[in-house]
């Protein structure tokens, strides 16, 4: 059968129209956020919804062509999934969202081979002070100061497991908020969900040691997959 001019015109678009409307691959994480600190590294922390225990870390590079993934690991949350970090409140066992710098990093065993973030060694008087009527809030306590109570601070070496190796995650750090949070970490896996922490395998917590490079401004972004804490907000 012989098609008219006009219709074999059309039958011969329709291929082409078809080819053209196919959706690529979205962009990579990072190229999707409002903001990733402006380095050339960075940490993005993921749980599928605010009531999320678990998700994914993935690390990223940026290249002249664009974000690449470095790396990824299995990941877990406050035991309350992540919240607000701008109205996330101490005690309460969420992760606060929102985009981090990466303060230092310390661990009770020696750092990794090829470490460039500083690295600090915990020792028998290491503490992490949570004491919000404390000098020392939310900051490196050794000996632990004498106006923060140890009911309120973390001894870090009675977390070997955990704290192993760990990164400090820049919440609530440069210029503390007394009730809004303190020792927020990146750090190796407990048993189950955190207090509050990001944790992954051991495995994975001493690659992002290796791979974290201060003079790129590595910076981590904690969010949901989609709704007002989306980690695309950040």
């Amino acid at each position: 059968m012989r098609l008219r001019p006009g219709v074999a015109a059309i039958a011969l678009c329709l291929p082409l129209l078809a080819a053209q409307a196919a959706p690529g691959p979205p962009p990579p994480l990072p190229a999707r956020m409002a903001d990733t600190g402006g380095g050339s590294q960075l940490i993005t922390a993921e749980a599928a919804t605010a009531g999320s225990t678990t998700g994914t870390l993935t690390w990223w590079d940026r290249t002249p062509a664009g974000w690449t993934r470095a790396g990824s690991a299995p990941a877990r949350f406050g035991a309350n999934g992540p919240a607000d970090g701008a109205t996330r409140r101490q005690g309460t066992a969420t992760t606060p969202t929102g985009l981090y710098d990466l303060p230092f990093a310390f661990g009770v065993k020696p750092a990794p081979a090829d470490v460039r973030v500083r690295y600090r060694r915990v020792g028998p008087d290491s503490w992490w002070c949570q004491d919000n009527d404390s000098r020392a809030y939310n900051r490196w306590s050794e000996p632990l100061a004498a106006d923060c109570r140890p009911g309120e601070a973390e001894h870090l070496i009675a977390y070997r497991e955990q704290y192993a190796h760990a990164l400090v995650i820049g919440f609530n750090y440069r210029r503390p908020v007394r009730e809004r949070g303190a020792g927020i970490f990146l750090h190796v896996h407990g048993r189950g969900a955190t207090a509050g922490c990001v944790s992954v395998p051991a495995d994975a917590m001493r690659r992002v040691l290796r791979w974290t490079d201060p003079a790129r401004d590595p910076h981590i972004a904690i969010g949901t997959a989609d709704g007002p804490t989306a980690i695309t907000r950040y």
